[in-house]
C-alpha cells in the first residue's frame, strides 16, 4: 500500500514538474520572439533559442570610461556589451531596443544621453555619452525589451568642480552694511563652481579669499584699518570674521584668488559709538522729529546745451534759461542751507523762509531704487558730501557734518522696509506677508461676478462698478452666462486668463507694441481709439493689483498676469526715471537705426536738435515737440547726445503715455501701495507678476506639436534608434528640465518660444534652432 501511495506522489511531483517547465519554456520563448524583435526574421526560431542565440540582459555588461569619484561638466561616457545566452557577442541593429536613462535621485532631474554604435567587427558594443552638470548622486538604468541589463540600475556620484569666483556669492547680502567700530561682523560666502554647485572642497583652501577696502571718497587704499578671519562654517559655507578699526565710509570688495566674487562689491558704514547711539535712537523713535542741519547744492547743467540763436526768431538772452548759463564749477557754487528730514518712508529736503515757513524742495523714497554716492568733503565748509539719485529726480548733492549718520539711518530704515535682505525670493516672501497684513482686517467672503464670454470686458466692467477696494480683496466666485459650473477655483482662474488677455491684446488698442512683431513687450498706447475710456486703465491696474492679492494668500490662489509688459512700462510703477538704455528691450528696431547709430557715430553734421518730429498715418509732419524749452533751436553734439537721448526716452516711453499710467497706478495702488512695489527693481517685478511657467517635461512631450522647422529638424527630433540621427531625439523636452527656463506665462495665447539658457543648452543644436511649441 505504501508503495502505491509512494508511485501515485511521484507521479503527481513529476507532472507537475513538467507543467512548470512547459510554462517556463513558453514564457521563454515568448520573451525571446519579444526581445529578439520582428526584423530578425529567420532567427526567431525554437531551434536558435535551444541553442542560446537570444540576447540575453543579464549576460550583458557595462564598462565606465571614467574613475570615481568624477566631476562634474566633463564628457563623460559608458560602454553597454550585449550577448546572446550562450555568451557569443550579441551584433546590434540600428533599430536595438536599448534604453538608458540617468536621473538625479534628489532633484528628479534627467539627463539627456546620446547613442553611439562602436564600429568593431563584433558590432555589439554600444556607447552612452552625457553631461553632468549639477552634483550629487545619479541613478543610471539601462534596459533592453523592459529587462534590466546587467546590474542595472547603477548609481554614480559626481562632485562639484572648482570654485569660480563668479557663481560665488555672499548668503544674505546687502548693498551697504552698518557697523560699529571695532564690532565684529561675520559675512557667509557660498562657494559654487561654474554651475552653481556647492562646493565643499574649497573650505581647504581659505587663505584664497580676501577683502579689500577702499575709503569713500579718499583716494588709496583702506586695508590697515580692517581685521579679518576666515574659517569653516556649516552646509560647506565659508565664515569671515572682519572688524574695522576706523570710522567713515568705505567700499569693499571681497575676492577669491584675486576675483571678484558674484555679490563682492558693497559699501560698509562704521560708526562710532555715540553715532549708533544716535541712529538707535533715530530708528526706535521711527524717523519722528528726526531732522539733519546742513547745505544743497544747486543742480549741476547738462553737458555743453548751448542754445543757438535762430536768424528768424527775436532775439533772447542765454541767462534766460538756467539750463544754458555759463558760470564756475557746480561745486564752487555758493550751497544753500537746508534741513533734512529723515523718516521709516521718505528722505526730505526742507527750506525755511524767515526761518518760520517750510519749503519742500526734494523728496525720496526709502527704497532700493534711492542710491547714495559718498563724495569728499566740499570746498566751502569742509562737511561730508553725499550725492542722492533716485533715478526719478535729478540728482542733489548735499553736505552734512552728520552725513555718516543720515545714510546709516537710511540704510536701517531701508532694511526694515525690505524685510531685512535684498535677495528676490526674501523680498517675495516680505511682500507677500506685508500684503496680508495691509489686508488682514478685511473679511474674504464671496463675492459673485457674472460675466459674459462674448463681452467680457464690458460684462466685467458692468459687475466690477460699484466694487469698494474691501470688495477687491474678497475671493470672486465666477459665473459664466448660459453656463453651469461650480466655482471651486476653475472658473475664477480662467476668468483671470481671459480678462488678461482682453486687457493687454493690442489687438483691443489700449496697449501696444512699438515693433509688429507678435512677441514685441506691450505698453500703455498713447494713441488710443476715443472709444476706449481712461477708466480701463484703472480697472487693469485693479485687475493686476488682484492678482498680486490673491497671488499673495498662497495654495491654490496664485494668480499670474497674462502679459508681457515693457521694461520702461514697469520702471514707470515702481517710479524710476526714463533713460536710453530701455529702447533696446522695449522698442529694439528704434534703438538699431537710431539710438545705436547717434552713441557710435560722430554726429557733429547731422543736424539733430532737442526735438521729435511727430509724423500722422499719412507720413506728413504733423508738428514739432520740444524735448526742452526752445530745443527747436538747440542742436545736438557728441557731448550732450546722452542728455538728448535721455530726454527722447522721457518723451517717448514716459510723456506720451503719462495720463495712462497715473490711472493704472491709481487702480493698482488702492490694492497694492507704491512703497511694497518699490522694494523691486523692473525685472523683479515682472518676475512677481508674470512669474515662470513650470512645465511638466514627460506631458509637455506627448503633448506638443511643432509648427515651423526645416524637414530636417523634423526628421532629427521624431528619429529614434542608435547613431547621430538620435542626437535631438528628445532633447528638446529634456532641456528643460536641465535648466533651460521657458517662459509660458509671458506670451500671449498658447504660443510659447523656447528661450534657451546658454549656460546649459548652446550645445544641444548646431546650428542652433529656434522652434516655437504650441501646447495644446
Amino acid at each position: 500500500m505504501l508503495y502505491v501511495i509512494g508511485s501515485v506522489t511521484g507521479l503527481m511531483c513529476v507532472l507537475l514538474i513538467t507543467i512548470k517547465f512547459l510554462f517556463e519554456l513558453s514564457s521563454r520563448v515568448l520573451t525571446f520572439w519579444h526581445h529578439e524583435g520582428r526584423e530578425r526574421g529567420t532567427e526567431r526560431t525554437i531551434y536558435n533559442y535551444v541553442r542560446g542565440k537570444y540576447l540575453e540582459p543579464r549576460a550583458c555588461q557595462v564598462s565606465w570610461d571614467w574613475n570615481d569619484p568624477c566631476e562634474v561638466g566633463q564628457s563623460m561616457g559608458f560602454r553597454v556589451h550585449l550577448f546572446y545566452r550562450n555568451g557569443h557577442p550579441f551584433p546590434v541593429s540600428g533599430t536595438a531596443a536599448l534604453r538608458v536613462r540617468i536621473i538625479h535621485t534628489e532633484l528628479s532631474l534627467e539627463i539627456p544621453v546620446t547613442l553611439e554604435l562602436i564600429q568593431d567587427p563584433m558590432r555589439n558594443v554600444v556607447r552612452a555619452a552625457f553631461t553632468v552638470r549639477r552634483s550629487g548622486r545619479y541613478q543610471i538604468s539601462i534596459s533592453v525589451g523592459g529587462l534590466s541589463v546587467g546590474h542595472s540600475p547603477y548609481y554614480k556620484a559626481f562632485h562639484p568642480g572648482v570654485v569660480v569666483p563668479a557663481k560665488t556669492e555672499i548668503v544674505c547680502h546687502f548693498s551697504t552694511l552698518v557697523l560699529t567700530c571695532g564690532e565684529q561682523h561675520t559675512l557667509q560666502i557660498a562657494p559654487r563652481d561654474q554651475y552653481g554647485n556647492a562646493a565643499y572642497d574649497s573650505v581647504k583652501d581659505l587663505d584664497s579669499y580676501n577683502l579689500s577696502l577702499s575709503e569713500l571718497g579718499v583716494v588709496g587704499m583702506a586695508d590697515g584699518c580692517c581685521q579679518t578671519t576666515v574659517c569653516h562654517g556649516k552646509q560647506n559655507r565659508v565664515l569671515m570674521q572682519l572688524s574695522l578699526t576706523q570710522t567713515g565710509c568705505f567700499q569693499a570688495t571681497l575676492r577669491y584668488q584675486g576675483r571678484p566674487i558674484s555679490n563682492g562689491h558693497f559699501n560698509i558704514i562704521v560708526l562710532s559709538d555715540v553715532e549708533k547711539a544716535a541712529v538707535d535712537n533715530n530708528v526706535a523713535r521711527s524717523g519722528v522729529g528726526v531732522f539733519f542741519e546742513g547745505y544743497l547744492y544747486p543742480p549741476s547743467s547738462p553737458p555743453n546745451v548751448s542754445k543757438q540763436q535762430n536768424p528768424s526768431s527775436p532775439t533772447q538772452k542765454e541767462d534766460s534759461n538756467p539750463l544754458f548759463s555759463s558760470t564756475a564749477p557746480e561745486r564752487m557754487k555758493k550751497p544753500k542751507k537746508v534741513y533734512f528730514y529723515i523718516s521709516p518712508k521718505q528722505l526730505s529736503i526742507k527750506e525755511f523762509y524767515l526761518r518760520i515757513i517750510p519749503w519742500r524742495l526734494f523728496t525720496f523714497r526709502v527704497c532700493p531704487g534711492t542710491k547714495f554716492l559718498y563724495l569728499p568733503p566740499d570746498p566751502l565748509h569742509g562737511l561730508l558730501s553725499l550725492q542722492v539719485d533716485d533715478g526719478l529726480q535729478p540728482p542733489i548733492e548735499i553736505s552734512c557734518k552728520d552725513r555718516n549718520i543720515i545714510a546709516a539711518t537710511f540704510t536701517r530704515f531701508l532694511h526694515l522696509n525690505i524685510g531685512g535682505s535684498e535677495t528676490f525670493l526674501d523680498k517675495v516672501s516680505f511682500f507677500q506677508k506685508e500684503l496680508k497684513l495691509i489686508h488682514c482686517k478685511k473679511n474674504r467672503n464671496k463675492i459673485t461676478l457674472r460675466v459674459s464670454r462674448h463681452s467680457l470686458l464690458e460684462t466685467s466692467l458692468r459687475a466690477t462698478r460699484n466694487f469698494s477696494a474691501s470688495d477687491w480683496t474678497k475671493s470672486f466666485e465666477v459665473i459664466f452666462q448660459d453656463e453651469e459650473a461650480l466655482d471651486w477655483g476653475g472658473p475664477r482662474r480662467e476668468w483671470f486668463e481671459l480678462i488678461c488677455k482682453v486687457l493687454f491684446d493690442t489687438n483691443n488698442k489700449l496697449f501696444t507694441r512699438f515693433s509688429d512683431t507678435s512677441q514685441g513687450l506691450v505698453h500703455p498706447n498713447p494713441c488710443r481709439p476715443p472709444g476706449l475710456r481712461i477708466k480701463l486703465y484703472e480697472f487693469a491696474g485693479r485687475v493686476v493689483g488682484k492678482c498680486l492679492f490673491e497671488s499673495s494668500q498662497g495654495g491654490g490662489y496664485e494668480q499670474l498676469v497674462r502679459a508681457r509688459f515693457t521694461r520702461s512700462f514697469l520702471a514707470q510703477i515702481i517710479g524710476l526715471r526714463m533713460h536710453y538704455k530701455y529702447f533696446e528691450t522695449d522698442d529694439p528696431d528704434f534703438f538699431q537705426s537710431k539710438v545705436l547709430y547717434i552713441l557710435t557715430h560722430d554726429i557733429s553734421e547731422a543736424d539733430l536738435v532737442f526735438a521729435e518730429e511727430k509724423y500722422g498715418r499719412g507720413g506728413q509732419l504733423e508738428k514739432m515737440v520740444e524735448l526742452i524749452p526752445g530745443g527747436a533751436h538747440i542742436p545736438v553734439s557728441n557731448d550732450n547726445k546722452i542728455y538728448y537721448l535721455n530726454l527722447l526716452a522721457q518723451h517717448r516711453l514716459c510723456n506720451q503715455v503719462r495720463e495712462e499710467v497715473e490711472h493704472f497706478l491709481k487702480g493698482l495702488n488702492e490694492l497694492v501701495p507704491d512703497n511694497l512695489l518699490g522694494i523691486f527693481d523692473e525685472n523683479e517685478l515682472e518676475l512677481l507678476m508674470c512669474g515662470t511657467g513650470h512645465i511638466a517635461v514627460q506631458d509637455f512631450q506627448a503633448h506638443a506639436v511643432v509648427i515651423g522647422g526645416s524637414w530636417h529638424f523634423r526628421e532629427k527630433l521624431n528619429a529614434g534608434g542608435i547613431g547621430p540621427s538620435a542626437t535631438v531625439h528628445y532633447r528638446l523636452f529634456s532641456a528643460a528640465s536641465r535648466g533651460v527656463c521657458i517662459f509660458v506665462s509671458k506670451f500671449p495665447n498658447n504660443w510659447s518660444p523656447l528661450s534657451w539658457d546658454p549656460a546649459y543648452s548652446s550645445h544641444l543644436f548646431q546650428p542652433a534652432l529656434s522652434p516655437y511649441i504650441r501646447l495644446l
